[in-house]
């Protein structure tokens, strides 16, 4: 007997918005080995649409708090961002706002764990 295999398909709806704000305040430290990152404290994750938004994203983010890229991909709009607490959820704020004020993004609910 056969088994089905599902496939998983991403697709990318039109339209321009912060999908993912959120800020881990204490991360484990297997977490930074596992990114490939080096520890530096809290760690911002945000994803755009579209994907090349990433790249405003984080100079927005690097100007905004004294946060340091933990990683950057414009290919999927993924970016991380470390520093303390405080300044990662300045950071993370800072993206949010002046998309959505600025370029009109729908912004995102930022969260916090």
């Amino acid at each position: 007997m056969e088994q089905e295999r599902s496939r998983v398909i991403q697709e990318f709806v039109p339209g321009k918005q912060v999908t993912l704000a959120h800020v881990i305040a204490n991360p484990d430290e297997m977490l930074y080995t596992k990114l490939g990152i080096k520890e530096a404290g809290a760690i911002g994750i945000l994803t755009l649409t579209p994907t090349e938004t990433a790249i405003i994203a984080a100079d927005i983010a690097t100007k905004a708090a004294s946060v340091e890229l933990g990683f950057l991909d414009r290919f999927t709009g993924s970016l991380i961002v470390v520093g303390d607490v405080s300044a990662v959820e300045m950071a993370v704020e800072a993206v949010n706002t002046v998309l959505s004020q600025k370029l009109r993004f729908t912004p995102a609910l930022v969260t916090k764990s």
